[in-house]
């Protein structure tokens, strides 16, 4: 009798133990000298539950981590916390043209623009803070830092470095939140088709060209938005770039009290050798100061925003209700 009492505890404490919701690790290290959960921030993303519906912090010890980082569609609510941004550095050198041994994702044997990234975030819900992102491939043609296909992705206190298209904000539809960045290239350098929000950011350029290319589509009704951020030159050789050009005929760019360094040309936009842009896309300015702030020399399909239309422009509005970081 008594054996049989016993083997039905333990039938049911095996039961109430199966019945127990399992529990997912919040939080990962990563540390390249071992100290940490795991010695790749990779292998860390990998560790992290599919369609997670929690929060799962990777924090980064310092070190220059030299991955090509994918974070995929089902991984999702990860945040990327780096120690600080002057010494947690990822680092890759992919480019468009760079030979690839065998083919990328898209069957091809060479490199393209959308597989050239050091980060590729791909999962909806991800934060990044305190990192540098930077593709070291040098003046070589298009070769992306970041590359963002996730919804509501948002980076804090980062440096984002390249030269020619440095940070791809893709995904149509898709929103984007910087605050506290710089992003430095040269060419076409923040472009992409999301609606993305630049607050107290700094954009540097590296040499003459030309700073945005939004490809905005039609049916949405912003694109990028810089709210008092600062526009400076790398050198006193950077002496002629840009605000944007559209790489596709709907693109919208909207600049709000920011500061303009002498870099910026008089003109201000460029309708990339194609007039009948001029009239579907929205290239924009209010409060625009500093020496580069030639309001009454942008070319006449620019507009300057009213101050009673500003209310258009709030994180709240522009988002649709999503506050990044809450």
């Amino acid at each position: 009798m008594k054996s049989v009492l016993s083997f039905f505890l333990c039938c049911l404490s095996i039961t109430i133990l199966q019945a127990q919701p399992k529990v997912y690790p919040s939080k990962f290290t990563v540390a390249q000298d071992g100290s940490g959960d795991f010695k790749t921030i990779q292998e860390a993303v990998n560790a992290v539950r599919d369609h997670s519906e929690q929060k799962v912090t990777i924090t980064i010890k310092p070190g220059i981590y030299k991955e090509k980082l994918v974070i995929p569609t089902w991984k999702r609510n990860i945040i990327l916390l780096g120690e600080n941004k002057e010494n947690t550095i990822i680092s890759h050198d992919d480019y468009s043209g760079k030979p690839f041994h065998g083919t990328d994702i898209t069957g091809n044997p060479k490199f393209s623009t959308y597989t050239s990234y050091t980060v590729l975030i791909a999962g909806s819900d991800c934060e990044l803070q305190n990192l540098t992102i930077e593709n070291t491939a040098g003046p070589v043609g298009q070769a992306v830092a970041l590359h963002i296909e996730g919804d509501r992705t948002a980076v804090k206190n980062c440096d984002i470095k390249g030269h020619q298209d440095t940070l791809y904000v893709a995904k149509d539809g898709a929103r984007n939140y910087f605050e506290n960045c710089t992003i430095s290239g040269t060419t076409d350098f923040i472009f992409g088709a999301a609606t993305a929000w630049f607050q107290n950011c700094a954009i540097i350029s590296i040499k003459d060209s030309y700073i945005t290319a939004a490809s905005t589509t039609s049916q949405t009704s912003c694109g990028f938005i810089f709210m008092n951020c600062k526009l400076l030159a790398a050198d006193d050789q950077v002496r002629k770039v840009f605000l944007g050009r559209p790489w596709r005929p709907h693109a919208k760019t909207v600049f709000i009290s920011t500061f303009m360094d002498k870099h910026i040309r008089p003109e201000g936009w460029d309708n990339w050798r194609d007039p009948a842009n001029e009239s579907t896309v929205f290239y924009a300015e209010y409060g625009s100061s500093g020496p580069g702030a030639f309001v009454q020399e942008r070319v006449k399909w620019a507009h300057q925003i009213k101050k009673k239309d500003l209310k258009t422009y709030t994180i709240n509005q522009v988002f649709k209700g999503w506050q990044p970081f809450k």
